[in-house]
């Protein structure tokens, strides 16, 4: 077993200086990862990441998940890769098959997403190798592109739910972002994981599994979980049903949930939100809780097969004093 490794997500829904301002916090805190989101109604990913690149010295810094519909694998390629020049070799490349209502937005098609994720993980590989690229995909046609600078050797991430894109991921990548914070959904991805590396001839050990996980930390267990019930709404009202069942969720409950959440966007009524939630909703969608809960949930994540995980929104009630007892209390706990 490994030192269990902890990143950190962000939104770059901020001003530059804020979100420099709680990396270099996580930095500081013992945080190896950092991963930055990205979507199109944000600040740039790239641009976040350039400035991040330059003001940090440790961390491990990328997109966490880009997508190969939005933007072509070589300009992810390169984006990444120029990155990883200014961070010194820091970078990490998350990449996932996007989500349909974004693309809906923006008019883009969402189709094949399995096809596409592996041609786009294997010619960004390609083309981090330095030498011309001829590919000639089902989506992608490739005629003798290269990079004109040195890459570096650049972690692939796979954002993955789905029994195919985990076996993918595992088959292809150096690690699989899965949404989940549950010990639960990640006895049930095992097997499509081992699959994936067998196919590849990998050993779990090379691989590493990451819980993508909401968390929200605080001395206060109770206003922790509070803290975590509209994000747990939204993780509710995008799961698939398949997903209730593996945790022994009501439906009514869950039809409860989406219709607040209906009438909050219609009314503004997040308190209702917030109320339909339920306990058993919070333990499964987040790890939310104390210092001393957060470390028996991530000992148990440990225990299903996960390497790394990821504090996602909210963190807490307070970024700042979340990611200072992330860093004092919880990550010290592993690394004994």
């Amino acid at each position: 077993m490994g030192f269990m490794k902890f990143g950190i997500e962000f939104v770059p829904n901020m001003k530059y200086y804020e979100l420099e301002y709680y990396v270099k916090l996580a930095e500081d805190s013992g945080f190896e990862y950092t991963w930055i989101t990205d979507h199109y109604n944000n600040r740039n990913v790239y641009s976040m990441l350039s400035i991040l690149a330059l003001k940090t010295n440790t961390i491990k810094l990328g997109p966490g998940v880009t997508n190969p519909y939005h933007i072509s694998p070589a300009l992810t390629a390169s984006a990444i890769a120029t990155i990883n020049e200014l961070s010194n070799g820091r970078a990490v490349l998350g990449i996932g098959a996007g989500d349909k209502v974004t693309f809906d937005r923006i008019g883009i098609e969402w189709e094949k997403p399995l096809s596409r994720m592996r041609e786009a993980v294997e010619v960004i590989r390609a083309l981090h190798k330095g030498k011309p690229v001829s590919f000639e995909g089902k989506i992608f046609k490739f005629n003798g592109a290269r990079l004109d600078f040195k890459a570096g050797e650049i972690p692939i991430y796979i954002g993955a739910q789905g029994p195919k894109m985990l076996q993918l991921s595992a088959e292809l990548g150096d690690g699989v972002l899965i949404n989940a914070s549950h010990p639960r959904d990640f006895e049930s991805a095992k097997e499509n994981i081992e699959k994936g590396l067998e196919k590849a001839g990998k050993k779990r050990d090379d691989f590493d599994t990451v819980a993508y996980a909401s968390m929200s930390v605080d001395k206060n267990s109770e206003k922790a979980r509070n803290s975590s019930r509209i994000v747990v709404a939204f993780i509710v009202a995008g799961s698939p049903d398949v997903v209730f069942e593996r945790h022994g969720i009501d439906m009514e409950d869950v039809n409860r949930v989406k219709d607040a959440l209906n009438n909050a966007f219609a009314k503004g009524d997040w308190a209702g939100v917030s109320k339909a939630v339920t306990e058993e909703m919070i333990d499964s969608f987040s790890i939310s809780g104390s210092p001393e809960e957060v470390i028996e949930r991530v000992r148990e994540l440990e225990k299903s097969g996960v390497t790394q995980v990821v504090a996602g929104s909210p963190i807490g009630p307070d970024k700042k004093k979340s990611i200072n007892l992330i860093g004092k209390e919880i990550i010290p706990a592993f690394k004994e």
